[in-house]
């Protein structure tokens, strides 16, 4: 093995102790030192870097770019023991970031998909309370999809009412309140699920009709389908909203409910930021620029503010 191949198994190691998963890092990084190699290079150069990150001309500037910021991200560590190593700078592949504009779902919307979710067609009658309960408990928890699908029976404090939600995105762990309504749903649907594998170990809190853990793509697919049933998605329309919108949609209604009670929003700021596992309060703070209605609320309160200064 070379020596920068061991580095870079070094690199990773480290960073994932930190709590990184770095998942795409380990094959972008090994093929770089094979690139690196089969040019006859020892110590990493601008020159291959860029060329490697941008060998695959079918791909998009935005994976040229992500590709490249790896490799500048293993550099900066290997240039503490090869002081020949050249970082890449910053800005040579550029492109504009554009992230995803939240779909904000309506009280109704939601309601119609959950009922279209227990009016599944199957044989297996756990599959359609499934869906239920996971679309449900993403518009009223704010958890990410894999959270969601991830959860262990064990995780759930029943007692307390509380979702303990582990190894998330950072490697964080934190707890989630949920509200009595959505406990007595859970718990209902825990009956269910142990009565039909009564005496099984199973991997997730919820499952398939074959006792295994939910695969995202096929939950994709059926979030589609209903979708399309209720009118929020257009026949043939490769866009649309996501499940990962019901994050945003928790997120927004949170900090419309605390402007509207005249609520100081920068003070349970972190509150919300820690609820929804971010790792800083900025990540929580794109919310309110991605919202006209809380651009609008937000706007409100600074002319009230104004208006008591001046008078």
């Amino acid at each position: 093995m070379s020596t920068l191949q061991l580095a870079v198994d070094d690199y990773l190691a480290l960073r994932r102790s930190l709590g990184f998963k770095l998942r795409e890092y380990g094959v972008c990084l090994t093929e770089f030192v094979s690139y690196l190699q089969k040019h006859g290079a020892v110590h990493i150069t601008s020159k291959l870097a860029v060329e490697y990150a941008t060998q695959r001309q079918h791909e998009k500037p935005v994976s040229w770019s992500r590709r490249l910021a790896i490799i500048r991200g293993f550099a900066r560590y290997r240039f503490g023991f090869d002081p020949k190593t050249e970082i890449p700078p910053t800005g040579l592949l550029r492109f504009r970031s554009r992230r995803a504009h939240p779909y904000v779902y309506s009280h109704d919307e939601i309601r119609r998909l959950l009922q279209a979710a227990l009016k599944i067609e199957s044989p297996h009658q756990l599959q359609r309370h499934t869906y239920y309960c996971l679309f449900g408990l993403l518009a009223v928890s704010g958890l990410r999809l894999g959270e969601a699908v991830n959860l262990q029976p064990q995780d759930m404090d029943w007692s307390a009412g509380v979702l303990n939600i582990r190894g998330a995105k950072f490697g964080k762990t934190r707890l989630v309140p949920l509200h009595p309504s959505t406990l007595a749903v859970l718990r209902d649907y825990a009956n269910l699920r142990d009565q039909i594998f009564a005496g099984r170990a199973l991997p997730t809190f919820l499952v398939t009709s074959r006792g295994t853990k939910l695969g995202k793509p096929n939950l994709s697919l059926i979030f589609r389908e209903l979708s399309r049933q209720i009118g929020i998605r257009k026949p043939g329309v490769r866009h649309g909203p996501r499940l990962h919108d019901f994050r945003h949609r928790f997120a927004i209604q949170t900090l419309l409910r605390w402007y509207r009670r005249g609520e100081s929003v920068p003070q349970r700021m972190p509150i919300l930021s820690t609820y929804l596992g971010h790792g800083n309060v900025s990540g929580t703070y794109w919310y309110l620029s991605s919202t006209p209605e809380l651009l609008v609320a937000a706007s409100k309160r600074i002319e009230t503010r104004w208006k008591g200064v001046v008078r």
